[in-house]
């Protein structure tokens, strides 16, 4: 089989799938640019421009990684602080609340942009909210030059499948509300690329991780584990991805778009928590043997406790991410993505530049 590898930057891909010849020249929102001339020449003259609705850990490594390739990248924030935040590490940022009616005008600046990365989770009780504005969502991007649209889901969708190894045409059978949510906004997307004729893809990742969000930085923190982290305690498999393959994957998708395709993003190895933790341990004492003897290693202790949930028991296959997009992983085994987390920091309690 032939690999492709993402290059370092590749050129727009021919647009196959949308109705519109593509403008030379995409205009910029006054509502969306850089206040300076200098930035607000460089956007307008980029014929690649991402807008990505959800500037967590994932959109700001994105959003990060393309700016470098030379694109004009802007993100959307709920609050103001964040928006300040992002702006401060070079972000171009808008406010934007799907249940605010006065910042639905966003929306509206969709037409200018050539791709779309939807990061915002759907909400239980309410389903997407972005979705919900559907008929301005689809009257904007119908008259626009958008060509590639992309969300983010999760692997929860599956459900319980006992240890089975799954791929993207095993039956999703979502047990939590949340991922019964997930679930419906994949349908809601798919159904909308493809009444536009967009290339559509939605990207089913595992657990992330990456710098400033790993196994390393939290027993370096000794922060309380969350709800889910609980849940995945007792579990004896967790797929899990490293924010920089899921990078390179949603690049692969932009140079060989689809038409409504649902991509398993997870690494080789499906580990128990325990195990990973066990890892990141071993390499923070071997790097700053004087701080670990310090610590307590509470998070490893909290680790090993056996009360959390079970009920996501699955192996994630990613045969088709590797076939189709032509992904090497940079990262195939948790092993390899610590060990290079742990080899960038010099500090460990210096902050990522990444910490959603």
């Amino acid at each position: 089989m032939e690999i492709y590898h993402v290059p370092a930057s590749f050129p727009l891909p021919v647009r196959h799938f949308q109705r519109n010849s593509p403008s030379t020249s995409l205009s910029c929102s006054a509502a969306v640019v850089s206040s300076s001339s200098q930035s607000d020449k460089i956007e307008s003259e980029c014929r690649n421009r991402m807008f990505i609705l959800g500037m967590g850990f994932v959109g700001q490594f994105f959003a990060q990684s393309l700016k470098k390739e030379g694109w004009a990248v802007t993100g959307t924030c709920t609050s103001i602080m964040k928006k300040k935040e992002l702006e401060k590490r070079g972000f171009d940022v808008c406010l934007f609340d799907a249940n605010e009616p006065d910042r639905l005008s966003i929306l509206s600046t969709l037409k200018s942009y050539t791709h779309l990365l939807v990061s915002i989770p759907s909400i239980v009780g309410i389903g997407d909210p972005v979705l919900r504005h559907g008929d301005l969502l689809r009257s904007t991007l119908m008259d626009g030059n958008l060509q590639w649209l992309s969300y983010l889901s999760s692997t929860s969708v599956y459900g319980n499948c006992a240890g089975a190894w799954v791929d993207e045409d095993y039956p999703a059978s979502p047990v939590s509300e949340v991922a019964k949510s997930r679930l419906a906004a994949e349908e809601g997307w798919l159904n909308l690329g493809s009444s536009l004729g967009l290339s559509m893809q939605v990207f089913r990742l595992g657990g992330i991780y990456g710098r400033g969000r790993s196994a390393v930085d939290t027993i370096i923190k000794q922060e309380p584990l969350s709800k889910f982290q609980k849940m995945r305690v007792s579990r004896q498999y967790t797929s899990r991805v490293h924010v920089e393959d899921i990078c390179q994957a949603l690049k692969a998708s932009i140079y060989m778009p689809s038409i409504s395709r649902i991509y398993n993003i997870v690494d080789d190895d499906p580990a128990p928590r325990e195990e990973v933790f066990a890892y990141a341990e071993e390499l923070i004492e071997k790097k700053w043997p004087t701080w670990v003897r310090r610590s307590t290693s509470s998070e490893r202790a909290i680790s090993c406790d056996k009360k959390g949930s079970s009920t996501g028991e699955k192996r994630v296959c990613n045969e088709r991410m590797k076939t189709e997009l032509g992904v090497t992983l940079l990262h195939p085994s948790y092993r390899s993505g610590l060990l290079s987390i742990i080899d960038q920091m010099e500090n460990p309690f210096q902050s990522s530049p990444f910490q959603s």
